[in-house]
């Protein structure tokens, strides 16, 4: 596995999600530059310049490839910061280990399994049912590489510079290339569907809930995956939820809201 690691002090590992590399994480770090504090930015495996074993590439798969990178690193207590499938993963290592865990910011990832396809918008619904259907989302994802082409750019506010975009697709550049990012679309718990997956984030969610651990929802607005009802379900249900709002934003924050979750982590990092 792939992965950044500047600074010295308390760690932090930085996980992205779909279909996003360590290198979204380049202008939050980039603002934290010079702050006390070891920050490790992850490339999941069969993403960005990590290897692409043939794995199935499930969410279970991720987490243990995170929990052993953690070993290689020789980490005994991180703070964990998600964004998209990072949420996930994050929460995931923390029930696992919660010795090992210090705290967890999440911004814009699911955080529950998703009752049914009406928790989507119209338009996203027919995009993910489509990804999720045998055949059809193989030559979206696999042939048409639309969640670089069009998803990526479609969930940020401002435009990626040709320089920045190309960063991004390099790790894609084929079809075989592309199986983790269809995979990621499927693993989606929507009405119990993946099963496993559903399992995992419910029980990962109630840990949470009860860790003593510093907790951090970073947020924007109106948000893609996190809006305004579920930051107010997170405040009800989490105790001790520090919550940030880092003003206008969509789904890929860390591209639009760098500066502000840079001062939002950095209040709320241990020294």
């Amino acid at each position: 596995m792939h992965c950044l690691d500047a600074g010295s002090g308390s760690p932090t590992v930085f996980l992205h999600g779909n279909p996003t590399s360590s290198y979204l994480w380049r202008k939050v770090l980039g603002a934290l530059d010079g702050l006390p504090g070891r920050r490790i930015a992850v490339d999941l495996i069969g993403m960005g310049a990590s290897g692409k074993p043939s794995v199935e590439y499930r969410l279970v798969d991720h987490v243990e490839y995170v929990e052993a990178l953690l070993d290689a690193l020789d980490l005994p207590q991180v703070t964990l910061v998600g964004h998209d499938w990072g949420v996930a993963i994050a929460l995931e290592c923390l029930r696992r280990r919660p010795d090992r865990v210090a705290g967890v910011a999440l911004m814009e990832g699911h955080l529950r399994p998703l009752p049914d396809w009406h928790a989507f918008d119209e338009g996203g619904r027919a995009i993910f049912q489509d990804l999720r259907t045998p055949g059809v989302g193989e030559r979206m994802a696999l042939d048409e590489n639309f969640l670089i082409e069009v998803l990526l750019p479609a969930g940020t506010n401002h435009r990626l510079t040709p320089a920045e975009y190309a960063v991004y697709a390099e790790p894609y550049a084929d079809r075989a290339s592309r199986r983790p990012l269809l995979q990621w679309t499927r693993e989606i718990p929507i009405a119990g569907h993946p099963a496993d997956v559903a399992d995992l984030l419910t029980r990962a969610w109630d840990a949470f809930g009860s860790a003593r651990v510093r907790k951090l929802l970073i947020h924007g607005s109106p948000g893609a995956v996190v809006g305004a009802d579920t930051v107010a379900w997170c405040r009800q249900t989490v105790p001790d939820l520090v919550t940030v709002d880092v003003g206008p934003g969509s789904h890929f924050l860390p591209e639009e809201r760098p500066n502000e979750i840079a001062r939002a982590l950095a209040g709320w990092l241990p020294a």
